[in-house]
């Protein structure tokens, strides 16, 4: 069902769409053509944590950034230290292979006013235009997903449409030690502030972990309100971060348009991977991995271009790690080991880019000759990143 891929979860195929699916497709659909069974209705991306481009475990995190399980972004502020992994500790029974694991190493039993940790995913507003927020047919959410803590007690989930500053927080709680516990939360739908139909972040949805006085000392804000005082946003988290024993996992992780949690939805590891890798893609990784190939424009500079293999949200940026000899340039029967990509990205698009070096101490090729670029040295890594 290749033609549906990026239309709202509510479409359903035209006779044309139908007679051009293969067998199998055709028979996927009439068994999961019901309302809440449409392909792509799970808004949230890698909702499974099967997709870890950047790595299976970080540890030492007390920052903002992406670590683990793509699309998913950790916000520690001034609350522990941690250890972010991809878990094969999943629910029994229910088809999930990888959860997200949080692991304080470093704890704070007494967090200041400040103090924060969500795990977050932010969306295009061009793609959740279907929702008809901020208008009067505006679509309840529905939250479902699987949990497991040590840390019994309140924790929250939070909606915010960047747009507009507008939030609602809902609580849930985990009863259970050590027990995978399904979780679903329903939304009203919000008649006020539009969405931007464009590429850029429109809106996010935050699990708390730990929140400082600043964060709860209100009541929770579990109705859509604009300039929500920050004081409303967690009221009752738990703070995770108050001993070196706490640990918490998510998986199964959907949020769909309507009042009720459907099954989850498993896309193909191809189909999954490829929605990630609009946000951020690895080209490449470890030693001796072909990278692309390129020419000698001088005898010094080297330059190289690539294509992407899916459009990614904007032109990326290149992230790379440089060291030495770490890449090699394999031109007329020898091969020059270079450090670094020492030339920015250029060229770039959504599509595709160029990339240049120029090391005139350790490249002596011949101008114009064709040279085909890889890497040397298992820390060697080049990838481009578009994220919201």
């Amino acid at each position: 069902m290749a033609k549906l891929i990026g239309n709202a979860p509510n479409q359903v195929p035209t006779n044309a769409d139908l007679g051009s699916m293969a067998f199998e497709d055709k028979k996927n659909y009439a068994t999961t053509s019901s309302s809440i069974h449409q392909p792509y209705r799970n808004i949230i991306i890698n909702g499974d944590m099967s997709i870890a481009q950047r790595g299976t475990s970080t540890s030492g995190i007390t920052g903002d950034g992406y670590y683990t399980a793509d699309r998913w972004r950790t916000l520690p502020v001034s609350l522990g230290t941690w250890t972010q992994s991809q878990s094969t500790d999943v629910p029994s029974g229910q088809g999930f292979a990888k959860s997200l694991k949080m692991e304080c190493t470093t704890a704070d039993a007494s967090p200041s006013a400040s103090s924060q940790l969500r795990i977050l995913q932010l969306f295009e507003g061009q793609n959740l235009q279907y929702l008809k927020k901020g208008t009067a047919n505006a679509q309840s959410l529905t939250l479902s997903f699987w949990v497991k803590s040590n840390k019994t007690g309140t924790y929250i989930a939070e909606f915010f449409d960047l747009d507009s500053n507008r939030t609602i927080s809902q609580a849930y709680t985990i009863n259970s030690a050590n027990t995978w516990e399904k979780k679903t939360l329903t939304y009203a739908g919000d008649n006020s502030g539009l969405l931007n139909n464009d590429n850029n972040a429109s809106f996010q949805i935050s699990f708390w972990l730990g929140a400082g006085s600043t964060y709860t000392s209100g009541t929770l804000q579990n109705y859509w309100l604009t300039s929500t005082p920050n004081a409303n946003r967690a009221v009752g988290q738990v703070n995770l971060a108050d001993s070196t024993s706490n640990e918490w996992y998510i998986t199964g992780v959907q949020l769909e348009a309507g009042t009720t949690a459907s099954d989850f939805e498993f896309l193909p590891h191809d189909v999954n991977l490829r929605r990630c890798q609009r946000y951020y893609y690895l080209h490449v990784s470890g030693a001796s991995k072909h990278i692309c190939l390129g020419t000698f424009y001088t005898s010094t500079l080297l330059t190289m271009g690539l294509q992407f293999p899916t459009e990614m949200r904007t032109a990326p940026t290149l992230i790379k790690n440089s060291g030495t000899n770490y890449y090699i340039a394999y031109s007329n029967n020898s091969g020059d080991a270079f450090d670094d990509f020492t030339g920015s990205i250029q060229r770039p698009s959504t599509t595709g880019c160029g990339i240049d070096t120029n090391d005139g101490t350790k490249l002596n090729g011949v101008q114009g000759y064709g040279v085909s670029v890889a890497t040397l040295d298992a820390n060697s890594y080049i990838a481009f990143n578009a994220e919201l």
